[in-house]
């Protein structure tokens, strides 16, 4: 089979998979990858788009979106709009896609974070026990 270079696809990185994210995680930073803009990073779909393409209700693509901001995949800003009658309205979220060598470079500092605070805590203990 050959495969066309101007197919209907998009890349998600391999390094997305050494971050432990949960299938929902997974599902709604795919989309987000789906949508957004290849020279911005960026992308502004609803909750309920976002859900319909992941079979997810509003409420759990939101819950997933804030995990995903808290692992520091994305980020999100608020987004307003204005009605022809000048009325200003909420729009959906900016998300922007960091790039994935910052997140895994992170997800490392982390761990490596956590490792440390585990030996301090067992010196602290070896210590306490030799007195």
């Amino acid at each position: 089979m050959k495969y066309s270079s101007r197919g209907n696809y998009f890349s998600l990185p391999n390094e997305v998979f050494l971050l432990g994210l949960s299938p929902g995680e997974l599902a709604v930073y795919s989309f987000l990858r789906r949508c957004e803009d290849r020279k911005t990073h960026q992308c502004w779909p609803s909750y309920r788009t976002i859900g319909q393409a992941v079979r997810m209700s509003e409420n759990t693509v939101r819950k997933y979106t804030l995990c995903l901001e808290e692992r520091g995949l994305i980020s999100t800003e608020p987004t307003e709009i204005t009605t022809r009658t000048g009325q200003k309205l909420n729009g959906n979220l900016l998300y922007t896609l960091r790039p994935i060598q910052e997140v895994i470079d992170e997800h490392y500092d982390r761990q490596l974070d956590q490792l440390e605070l585990v030996a301090a805590r067992q010196r602290m203990a070896t210590v306490q026990g030799n007195t």
